[in-house]
């Protein structure tokens, strides 16, 4: 058979020689045109990029059976909360952290907890109270005695901060030094003691809890710390059968075993993956549209923007839409991100980045139903988008 070779491309053997005595193929070196070994090499990235893409519909099929089975153990000991694992999955996977707003006995912490078990994470738990110090968080150093040389050095203790899924319960209930020494470790993904820095566990996720009854002597997360959650989930009441469900489940002796379906390193792996998900340009133009829409001095702005609303979202809002959209169309199997995406995660993404001003509160107006309104304004027609970026 005749050995083909691109155009333009000569050999330092000929067409006899390209075949050895037995028949075996001999290493040729390419020379001569370059725009030759230009395409070779074109050839092989996009070998090489099919390659990666078939891997990657393959992690995804992976990823939507973690989930579902993640799904599967926390059913045996969470009733109803759909959106919430939902969202708390979405922003795990999304390498972010989690405000849950709701009142006391909504299971928040059995919650937290059992998804850490699931997910063969390191938990831990803090309760913030008005004295707690930020060493209390971080970790300390403490003087110690070496018992053979007698020699005194600092040693650092780290604090409960260095785990995998943190619980920050009640965080509006400690002063704002202990807040910040929690909200630098969440962004930093480090804490620094005695001029040195200590790396923190990878994966790393807080979930912090505030209570919205109870306000008196408590101290509101500023909108600068709160702007560093990704997404804000309200944990509201169950439904009637829900709360069945759980008087019948929970009154009895049978305490249900997790299973670990997932570990730390494969969740380092999706959120490398959910980062590769794809987004068209329309979805970009899509999330910048709604953001921009809620701040009242811009041009684009509505009408009821500009008289209802008293500071809007930031670019960290539209970083997190897309982010929290990527998450989510991987999570559902979905190698690209849709308008649907984006509209479904407004609510939990803007609710805790937009202020109302006096006016909105004095007509009942909430972050929420300004939202709803916001989405109902904005079109998501890919022409109209368009030409106002053009």
């Amino acid at each position: 058979m005749a050995n083909i070779r691109p155009t333009g491309f000569t050999t330092e053997h000929d067409e006899r020689s390209a075949t050895g005595d037995d028949g075996s193929i001999e290493p040729c070196t390419l020379v001569g045109d370059p725009l030759g070994s230009a395409m070779i090499e074109r050839i092989n990235k996009e070998d090489l990029s099919m390659k990666n893409e078939s891997e990657d519909i393959q992690a995804l099929e992976r990823l939507g059976e973690a989930r579902d089975a993640v799904v599967t153990e926390l059913r045996k000991t969470i009733v109803g909360m759909d959106d919430v694992i939902d969202e708390m999955m979405i922003a795990i996977f999304a390498r972010g952290h989690c405000l849950l707003v709701g009142v006391p006995g909504l299971a928040k912490t059995l919650l937290v907890s059992s998804l850490a078990e699931t997910m063969s994470l390191s938990f831990k738990r803090i309760q913030f109270t008005p004295d707690l110090m930020p060493s209390d968080i971080t970790g300390t150093e403490l003087l110690q005695e070496d018992p053979e040389t007698h020699e005194r050095r600092f040693k650092f203790q780290k604090g409960p901060v260095f785990t995998n899924l943190l619980l920050a319960d009640e965080i509006n209930r400690t002063p704002p030094k202990t807040q910040a020494a929690l909200l630098e470790a969440m962004q930093e993904k480090r804490v620094s003691s005695g001029g040195e820095d200590y790396k923190l566990d990878e994966p790393f996720f807080v979930l912090a809890t505030q209570n919205p009854i109870e306000q008196e002597g408590t101290y509101p997360l500023p909108e600068a710390q709160l702007d560093r959650f990704l997404i804000n989930i309200m944990v509201k009441y169950p439904s009637r059968a829900e709360e069945l469900d759980i008087m019948r489940s929970v009154t009895t002796d049978d305490k249900p075993v997790l299973k670990q379906v997932i570990d730390g390193p494969a969740i380092l792996e999706f959120q490398h993956l959910v980062r590769r998900i794809p987004v068209s340009e329309h979805v970009f133009e899509y999330a910048a549209s709604l953001v921009r829409a809620t701040r009242p001095d811009e041009a684009e702005a509505p009408e009821f923007v500009k008289k209802l609303m008293a500071w809007g979202a930031g670019p960290r809002a539209s970083l997190n839409l897309i982010l929290a959209g990527k998450a989510r169309a991987a999570l559902r199997g979905r190698c690209h991100v849709s308008i649907e995406d984006i509209q479904e995660l407004c609510l939990p993404v803007l609710r805790h980045r937009i202020i109302p001003n006096f006016a909105a509160r004095s007509e009942g107006q909430t972050p929420d139903s300004l939202i709803e309104k916001l989405l109902a304004e904005v079109s998501a027609d890919e022409k109209l988008l368009g030409s106002k970026a053009s």
